[in-house]
């Protein structure tokens, strides 16, 4: 008979699956799950616990700290490598879809199903996040893209020859800059463009030096430093410049000027007082 104290400690959530992509969270314990293969990778990394499993004829225990990713139709297990059992983010990704952005270069094999590599764990966890919150197409593609250059260079994959169509590259550009205070599609940029969204994104990065997504926010974050500096609230600014919310705009915010939205309005307005 199943404890009930152990079923109310176990969980999982699964998110909706979308463009060949499947996220998890769970928390276990003892032996989890018996020896199955997926045909997609496994990507994954332990938030707490020590996650045990066997994978290619030895047994790794996964820390919180490193990424898991275990290669398509590679048999594995699962068991909690202590009494606490462990609580864990996975996801599911097709390798076709890793192929496409890869542009026909070989599966990448991270060597031992463990990567410490901080690229690769950049990569995941912002993937990972999208179990806390959705990400607009464009964040999704661009994290896709950054989990798929990860694991080809940590699997020492050979490089593809640059090439690129810088005419795509800006009508993309000159799109993006006309709508960036809304989500655009990944569909329409393809129509714009005639260019698919794997190869767009290179054309992107290669011309532009960042990513589709990247430019839109900030573009977006342009548009709001605008509006602050015009009286209006941190909340509206966020809202009108395309941003979910708020907090949303304030990360990011954070992230590319180094100073909250508040810290550097209170900044600006000392600089040039009224």
């Amino acid at each position: 008979m199943r404890n009930p104290a152990r079923a109310m400690a176990e969980w999982l959530r699964c998110a909706e699956p979308v463009d060949g992509l499947e996220l998890v969270e769970a928390r276990l314990i003892g032996n989890a799950y018996p020896l199955h293969r997926h045909d997609t990778y496994a990507i994954g990394r332990t938030i707490s616990g020590v996650q045990s499993f066997n994978y290619r004829r030895g047994r790794r225990d996964s820390l919180p700290g490193s990424t898991m990713v275990l290669h398509p139709d590679e048999a594995h297990d699962g068991k909690a490598g202590t009494d606490e059992g462990f609580h864990y983010r996975m996801m599911y990704v097709s390798p076709a879809l890793i192929q496409t952005i890869l542009g026909g270069r070989a599966l990448p094999f991270v060597d031992g199903g463990q990567s410490g590599d901080p690229r690769l764990a950049a990569a995941a966890t912002a993937l990972l996040r999208q179990l806390d919150h959705a990400q607009e197409p464009l964040e999704r593609s661009d994290a896709l893209t950054a989990l798929a250059q990860a694991l080809a260079l940590v699997a020492g994959t050979p490089p593809r020859r640059a090439n690129g169509d810088f005419l795509a590259a800006r009508r993309a550009q000159e799109y993006l800059y006309a709508h960036h205070t809304r989500a655009v599609t990944l569909a329409e940029l393809e129509v714009v463009t005639g260019r698919d969204r794997w190869s767009l994104s290179h054309d992107f990065r290669m011309f532009y030096g960042t990513s589709p997504y990247r430019y839109v926010t900030l573009r977006r974050l342009d548009t709001v430093r605008r509006m602050l500096l015009a009286g209006l609230s941190l909340a509206h600014a966020a809202t009108a410049a395309g941003f979910t919310d708020q907090s949303h705009m304030s990360r990011h915010f954070l992230k590319s000027h180094g100073l909250t939205p508040a810290r550097w309005l209170q900044c600006v307005r000392q600089a040039y007082p009224r």
